[in-house]
């Protein structure tokens, strides 16, 4: 343990944030501050509950803590709650930890519609008494519990009796003195990936936001015990959570946390800052609040760093309010929408705009002003945790004096290579690109959730378009009546692939007695079952101003990699193959593929796109084949170009086909149960008209490329004219392309050895951007390494030599016969974009 802390110690005093936590000893009116600050966090304050825009929330804590009231009543012998049985289900006895804390809650909360709730001293006996019978039941027997999932026991059960006994401080000391050292012993007892009844840093289990929520947890318990050597302790764990991941030089190995491109990772390889990042995010503004004006730690000096996870990391993937799903991991296959997700980060938002100042403060309200304004279901702050935030946030909106503003450009391209993510944004549309690598997880599947994942990373979009209620084009309903197969960009072989529970009868795969000890929550189950990794390192891009390249070669995942080493009754599959580029400009998104195709004979299935809208929209199909000839509906031809268009909502979508087989254009109305994409989604068929656009190859058939253009909100007319993009390469060596009206070149070169496209020549894999200038002589460079593991990426500029005007650090520019030689140095970069601008 000593050399643990050592080794915490120096990475926090590396990180400058060790002196967030002063040495002094905490006073009782610190103390007393932190338990206040916590009661106005969930329960608000007379001030915040006398305002009218509370009165939502307000009534929503009665009626819960009402109708758990009469659950109560209600209750058998060997009951607390009626009908809710104890002792076999761990979620249960969280759902029970979690009425008593809905109960205590409405205690605490003044302005209730019903005044009879609020200090009722009763009542507040009643919580404490159900904590004494949980406890001697069915918690506090070490023996007895544990079972079911880790989450429960570690994190979420203690979450519920942290606050409840924070909230009812004076009860519990008057009623049970006792209670509050009983449950903390209970509570460290269960913390069993932990060391001591401690924290653990060295584990997978406390990491991110898991790690936030043990350590918020036990600043609770600390300050009940009047603890301070436990609340400094787990401050100064939660802190590493606000250090960058470096993965060159990672800390107890763990990869989980924000990256210094904004990318956000939990579960050691899933990219997740859309549902465990607002999760972090949550809770650590929650700390900040806790802290403020206590002398536990100078909370404000963390402000800016939670800012840049906000600027960096959420504001791109979120669009026009909805949260985007390449970042929700398994939460893609819930019913919650993507603009539900986003309300949780609009309120972490809010109250980090009372602990800013200056400009950052003023820029974070312009963002939640923006969000409101941009988005076509508002943010519902009855659902916000605090009643203060809701009040916040309502002088927010109100404030005239506050313009609306995002915290990015409108056109801005993000690489999060880190996780394997591209995220393109214009005026009227973004493009979000999934990929996956050696590094980061094709998808996530867990506990029922995300039944059908498995093309989820394999270079899928999603073009979100401007104006429309996202809920009608994305969210659970795309992934229920889309074919997992044909998820827009995927190439997939043709064969039928069966869930997790469909294989083996359980939500995991169960074989302890093999080497390498399947149980349900072991690493080889993580590794093989959970968040399987792809086999290929080549998955990155680079950006230049506002404009991107991406590339991924698909692979296998890993389980397929080590069949070998797995049980006899694992299954698992192999995948297609196939080279794949994005070219990202203003009105078109360019997508090369090469090689594609599948060694082991299969027929094979890309495709180019898929939309869904409601069954009564009216969608037309009209296009161009290669002949002239007009095109309309469905069926297979060699076509020139094509759109979509939904007349019913306003939008459309354009796809040129540059250097394409024929495709096949189908239009479906497709019904589908909700539960075939996540156990625990209500049985509830929802009906989705299906358009997909693809290319299909027959079994045996030899490897295709494919060259075509996504252009979102295109008229016909754009389309019969379209001649902007030329391709200069494709194969799986080397695909390139170059945009006249930008005088942009793009590439990705994906083997070793010499690659040249119209002026570059670049030595092995790299992705590069050229652009020539408009009028000022200025030549503008951006490189980067996919693979993440070369120390130099070499290009030559072909043409008279360029002079640096200039350059970021790691590039080395001099003149060589035939032209400009540009070295940069990628070492230890993580796929970031090096520029250089050039002048004659």
């Amino acid at each position: 343990m000593d050399l643990t802390r050592r080794r915490l110690l120096s990475a926090l005093a590396a990180a400058g944030l060790l002196s967030v936590v002063p040495v002094r000893q905490a006073v009782a009116a610190d103390r007393d501050r932190l338990v206040a600050n916590v009661v106005a966090v969930f329960a608000g304050t007379a001030e915040s509950n006398g305002r009218p825009e509370t009165q939502a929330k307000l009534d929503a804590v009665e009626r819960t803590a009402r109708a758990n009231l009469k659950a109560l009543d209600d209750a058998g012998p060997d009951e607390l709650f009626g009908g809710l049985v104890l002792g076999r289900d761990e979620a249960n006895l969280n759902t029970a930890f979690r009425k008593l804390y809905e109960i205590a809650l409405a205690t605490r909360a003044p302005g209730l519609p019903s005044p009879d709730l609020c200090g009722n001293t009763a009542v507040q006996r009643r919580v404490v008494d159900g904590l004494v019978w949980l406890h001697e039941r069915y918690y506090g027997d070490q023996a007895k519990g544990y079972y079911g999932n880790w989450f429960h026991w570690e994190i979420g059960i203690s979450q519920h009796i942290s606050k409840t006994l924070t909230l009812l401080a004076d009860a519990v000391r008057a009623h049970r003195p006792e209670l509050v050292r009983t449950y903390v012993a209970s509570m460290d007892a269960y913390l069993r990936n932990g060391v001591g009844g401690d924290v653990n840093l060295d584990s997978r289990f406390h990491t991110g936001a898991n790690l936030a929520d043990i350590t918020t947890n036990r600043v609770l318990q600390g300050v009940l015990l009047a603890d301070d050597a436990r609340v400094r302790k787990a401050l100064t764990d939660q802190l590493t959570v606000f250090a960058t991941i470096d993965p060159y030089d990672l800390k107890h190995g763990v990869t989980d946390g924000y990256y210094a491109d904004g990318s956000f990772i939990q579960h050691s390889s899933v990219a997740y800052t859309g549902s465990y990042g607002k999760g972090l995010l949550t809770r650590v503004v929650q700390t900040l609040k806790f802290l403020d004006g206590t002398g536990f730690a100078h909370g404000e000096e963390l402000v800016p760093v939670v800012l840049r996870w906000v600027r960096d990391g959420f504001a791109p993937v979120i669009f026009e309010g909805w949260m985007m799903e390449i970042v929700k991991g398994r939460a893609v296959s819930r019913t919650d929408s993507g603009y539900t997700d986003t309300g949780v980060v609009v309120e972490a938002v809010v109250d980090l705009t009372s602990l800013a100042r200056g400009d950052d403060a003023r820029a974070l309200r312009s963002y939640v002003k923006h969000v409101r304004q941009t988005s076509r279901v508002a943010p519902d702050p009855s659902r916000f945790v605090s009643p203060v935030s809701v009040v916040r946030y309502a002088d927010i909106v109100g404030d005239a004096s506050v313009p609306a503003a995002d915290l990015n450009p409108a056109a801005r391209c993000v690489a999060f290579n880190a996780m394997a993510k591209t995220v393109h944004r214009r005026p009227g549309y973004a493009f979000a690109l999934a990929r996956s690598s050696d590094r980061i997880s094709k998808y996530e599947y867990m506990n029922g959730e995300n039944l059908l994942p498995w093309f989820q990373g394999d270079g899928t979009h999603y073009l979100y378009l401007s104006g429309q209620d996202q809920t009608g084009a994305f969210g659970v309903d795309y992934f229920t009546t889309v074919p997992p197969y044909g998820l827009a960009g995927v190439t997939a072989p043709v064969e039928t692939r069966r869930s997790v529970p469909e294989l083996y009868g359980k939500p995991y795969y169960d074989n302890p007695s093999h080497p390498l000890r399947f149980t349900s929550s072991s690493e080889s189950q993580n590794t093989y079952v959970y968040f399987p990794r792809g086999t290929d390192p080549f998955s990155g891009g680079a950006v230049l101003g506002a404009y991107g390249a991406a590339g991924m070669v698909q692979s296998s995942d890993v389980a397929h990699r080590d069949r070998a080493l797995l049980p006899d009754d694992f299954v698992t599959y192999r995948n297609a193959s196939a080279s794949k580029s994005w070219f990202l400009f203003d009105e078109e998104v360019v997508v090369l593929a090469a090689g594609v195709g599948d060694a082991a004979g299969r027929a094979v299935t890309t495709t180019v796109d898929t939309r869904i809208s409601a069954p009564g929209d009216r969608v037309t199909l009209t296009g161009a084949l290669r002949d002239g000839r007009p095109w309309t509906g469905t069926g297979i031809g060699r076509l020139a170009w094509l759109r979509w268009a939904d007349t019913a909502r306003g939008g459309a979508v354009g796809y040129a086909f540059l250097d394409t087989p024929a495709v096949r254009v189908a239009l479906d109305d497709v019904t589908r149960s909700r539960r075939a994409v996540r156990t625990a989604n209500p049985d509830t068929h929802v009906t989705r008209r299906v358009f997909a656009v693809g290319v299909e190859q027959e079994a045996g058939a030899a490897p295709v490329r494919l060259a075509y253009a996504l252009l979102p909100h295109a008229t016909e007319a754009r389309l019969r004219s379209y001649e902007a993009v030329a391709v200069l390469a494709n194969s799986p060596r080397l695909q390139a392309v170059t945009h006249h009206g930008l005088g942009l070149t793009a590439l990705n070169a994906f083997t070793d050895g010499h690659h040249v496209a119209g002026r570059l020549r670049v030595d092995g894999p790299a992705s590069v951007l050229l652009r020539r200038g408009r009028g000022d002589g200025r030549t503008a460079l951006a490189v980067s390494d996919p693979t993440m593991g070369r120390d130099t990426v070499g290009v030559l500029l072909r043409g008279r030599p360029l002079r640096v005007v200039e350059a970021d650090d790691g590039v080395r520019v001099r003149a060589v016969p035939g032209g400009t030689r540009i070295d940069v140095s990628t070492r230890h970069a993580y796929g970031r974009s090096f520029t250089v601008a050039l002048r004659s």
